[in-house]
């Protein structure tokens, strides 16, 4: 029951920001929230993934990956993208990012890596 609710946040939280924020916030939420579950700086996956999830164009998940890239926050190769400064994507990353981890963290204490 405590992951169903924990994700039932999620859900409500990605709804809210997909409505709210720019598309850079919420690359920045998803990198973070992924690399929470994962014990590396690195995720294997291709922007057009990451935009279907998220729920935008691939022109636009290209654009914000580009500006993370630029600002030397993140490394961006065919399918492989490498977090290169997470205090910055934790600067730039909106509240909902918070929410979600500090539920998650009160509801499930081991799912987050450390």
């Amino acid at each position: 029951m405590r992951y169903t609710h924990a994700l039932l946040t999620q859900m409500a939280q990605t709804a809210v920001c997909n409505r709210h924020h720019t598309v850079d916030q919420q690359l920045c939420r998803w990198l973070l929230l992924s690399l929470d579950r994962l014990p590396s700086d690195e995720l294997s996956m291709t922007q057009e993934l990451i935009a279907n999830m998220l729920g935008v164009r691939r022109e636009g998940m290209t654009e914000a990956a580009g500006k993370l890239q630029s600002a030397g926050l993140i490394h961006y190769s065919r399918g492989h993208i490498r977090v290169l400064d997470r205090p910055g994507l934790e600067a730039r990353v909106c509240e909902c990012y918070d929410v979600v981890r500090k539920e998650f963290a009160r509801l499930l204490p081991n799912a987050i890596a450390q």
